[in-house]
Parts: structure tokens; C-alpha cells; sequence
């Protein structure tokens, strides 16, 4: 009988850092991944750490996870490229909006500042003329999520982990996990399979939005930020079928990675050409050299969602054993850190940095 003291259902950058963290702590640990390490969600991310301050809670758990996201920096499996994040805004309304935004990362501890048109100018001068402004979020980085997924789950089996790769769990018993052969894996389950999450969770209301993505050829010195657009966070929360937001990040490679597009509830991989068109055509508007630019890959990725865009932190109700990190949406990067942290600490019984009240999936069980 194979008994462990957790067993993590999912490989991608949340589970590989409860994974990588449960061990540290001393626990014999199971990682379970039918699919590549790193390669769902989190290979279809931009890799941004970034603290979004449109929630409380969130804004909470994405500061939190910046800061441990700094044993990372020297890291070369984590391409930690600390670029900052230029937020750009399009009109003096959007400006207006920037003194209540600053002093809201300020009481969380993060410094942003405020910069005019000139300035902006500056920072990016390949950014379009007319731009009114924008807020500079110096210290914050990208990194390349699929890579350091790969690390921490090989760190994590060099130190004892089981990993089952290229095996499914069936279904989930108390404190047990019933995989696809018929093996049954005994101990306390962690489901953290971004959107499969939902088939083992069924009483957990979870959807998804798809992305598109696209990288460029290696164009070093266009972008010095990663560069997003003020109202991104109305595009990534709205509930809108279809929406797109300007961000464009700078690789450590000299090539750009160009975002974003949500599409609810399409779960096809197949790139969507009047999405991307419409993707492109908003990056263009904010960044018109991207025209000059060669594209050599595009694809598609699915964020996994909740309906209150929290994600599910916690123990799960009415099931012996079974604890769940899913449904980060777009900040599954940044706050993969932090939930680590947070859901060890409540498995292990021990205080908690921040509350984790708001990501308690009893919420919806009530």
C-alpha cells in the first residue's frame, strides 16, 4: 500500500510549490501529473509578478507571495528578470484614477509611482505618442513559470517525492486517491490541477478562460518594462465572453511576449484568429513598433476561474482529507508563492501571514 503524508494532484506552478514545500517541511509527499510538468495553465502564462490591487484580499495574497517570490531572484532556472511594471494610461481619466490606486499598493507595502507624459516618454519611448501617463511599479519581475515547475518538482522527487507522470486520478476517497490504473494512493489529497480541479471538485463551481499568447522574434531593447494597460484588470475580472487588454512583456532573450485575450467557457486549444486580431490590434494601438515585429509562435492556454475570481484555498467540506489550491485565473504565477505558504500553514496547524478567510472554499458550500 502506498501511503503518503500528501499527495499533490497537478504539477503545474501551484502544486509544484506545495509539493516542493511540504517536503521541505519533512513530508513524504506524491506528486500526481497525467500531463507535462508545468504544461497546462502555467505554460500559458506571461510569468508576470505583479500585486493587482482591484480586491483586498487578492492585493493580500499577491504582496505576500512577492515577497517569498524573492528567494527566487538569483535563481537561474526561474529567468528572474526584475523589469518592473509600467501600468499605461490611455486618457487624463484613466490619470485621475492613479492617486487612490498608488495609495492602495502603498497601505499593502508596495511603492508605485506616478509619471506623467513625458515621463513616460522616457521610460518607453516605443510606447504611442498620445498616451497620457502612467504608474511605475519598479521592483516587480517576470520569470518563466514552466521552468522553475520543472525545478521544483525535480528538487522535490531528489529529496524523496514520489512523482506518478503520465497518470490521472479517477476520483478522490477520504484521504485517498484513486488513480487511473486502479491504484489507490493513501494519505491527505491536494487537488491543485488548475481547470481539471472542477472534475475532482465537482461541488466547487469552477470555468475557464482561454488566452491567446504570441512571442516574437528576438528584438532586444524595444521594451524595458513589462507594460500592461490601466484597465487590465476590468478585462481580467469583466464578465464579458470575449475580452482583450494590452501587455507586452519583455523575455530575458530579447523576444516579446504579447497578451492578453480571455474567451469564457472555450475550452478548444485551437487559436482563435478574430480573438487575435483583435488582441493585436489593442497591443498596437498602445505599442505601434510591434508592427515591425515577426512573430514566431502563437497558442492558446485556459486559466481556471471561481465565480467571485478568488481562488479556492483550503480545506474542502463534507470530504475527509481533501484540501484544494485552484482557480488563481491569471495571477496562478504571482500568488503560487503565497498560497503555498498560506495552505501548508493551514494544513500544518500553524498561524497564517495573511487571513485566509476570503479563500476558504467553504464560502460556496454554505
Amino acid at each position: 500500500m502506498a501511503a503518503y503524508d500528501l499527495i499533490v494532484v497537478g504539477a503545474g506552478i501551484v502544486g509544484a510549490h506545495c509539493a516542493s514545500l511540504a517536503v521541505a517541511r519533512g513530508r513524504k509527499v506524491a506528486i500526481v501529473e497525467s500531463g507535462l510538468v508545468g504544461g497546462g495553465a502555467t505554460a500559458a502564462s506571461m510569468g508576470h509578478l505583479v500585486a493587482m490591487d482591484d480586491d483586498p484580499a487578492e492585493l493580500a495574497l499577491s504582496h505576500y507571495s512577492l515577497g517569498l517570490w524573492e528567494r527566487y531572484a538569483e535563481l537561474a532556472e526561474a529567468e528572474f528578470s526584475r523589469c518592473g511594471t509600467l501600468w499605461v494610461a490611455a486618457d487624463e481619466a484613466e490619470m485621475q484614477a492613479l492617486p487612490a490606486k498608488i495609495a492602495r499598493l502603498a497601505a499593502a507595502g508596495v511603492h508605485a509611482e506616478a509619471v506623467d507624459a513625458a515621463r513616460l516618454r522616457q521610460l518607453e519611448p516605443a510606447l504611442a505618442g498620445d498616451l497620457a501617463g502612467g504608474m511605475l511599479v519598479a521592483r516587480e519581475s517576470v520569470v518563466y513559470p514552466p521552468r522553475i515547475a520543472h525545478w521544483l518538482v525535480d528538487r522535490s522527487v531528489a529529496a524523496g517525492a514520489s512523482l506518478y507522470a503520465g497518470r490521472r486520478v479517477l476520483r478522490l476517497r477520504d484521504e485517498a486517491a484513486e488513480l487511473d490504473d486502479g491504484e489507490i494512493l493513501h494519505g491527505p489529497v491536494l487537488v491543485a490541477a488548475g481547470g481539471a480541479s472542477g472534475e475532482l471538485l465537482p461541488e466547487l463551481p469552477m470555468h475557464v478562460r482561454r488566452g491567446h499568447l504570441v512571442i516574437t522574434d528576438r528584438h532586444p531593447g524595444i521594451v524595458r518594462h513589462q507594460l500592461l494597460e490601466l484597465g487590465y484588470a476590468d478585462s481580467a475580472h469583466g464578465d464579458d465572453d470575449v475580452s482583450v487588454a494590452f501587455n507586452v512583456q519583455p523575455r530575458p532573450t530579447g523576444q516579446l511576449l504579447i497578451g492578453s485575450s480571455r474567451e469564457r467557457d472555450r475550452t478548444g486549444r485551437e487559436v482563435d484568429l478574430p480573438v487575435l486580431r483583435r488582441m493585436l490590434g489593442r497591443a498596437l494601438r498602445y505599442l505601434p513598433a510591434l508592427r515591425g515585429l515577426q512573430a514566431i509562435r502563437v497558442w492558446t492556454g485556459l486559466r481556471p476561474c471561481t465565480r467571485d475570481g478568488r481562488p479556492y484555498i483550503g480545506a474542502v467540506s463534507g470530504r475527509r482529507g481533501t484540501w484544494v489550491a485552484a482557480g488563481h485565473e491569471g495571477l496562478g504565477v504571482t500568488t503560487s508563492t503565497g498560497t503555498a505558504h498560506l495552505l501548508l500553514d493551514l494544513i500544518d496547524g500553524r498561524p497564517t501571514a495573511i487571513d485566509p478567510a476570503p479563500f476558504d472554499p467553504a464560502r460556496v458550500l454554505a
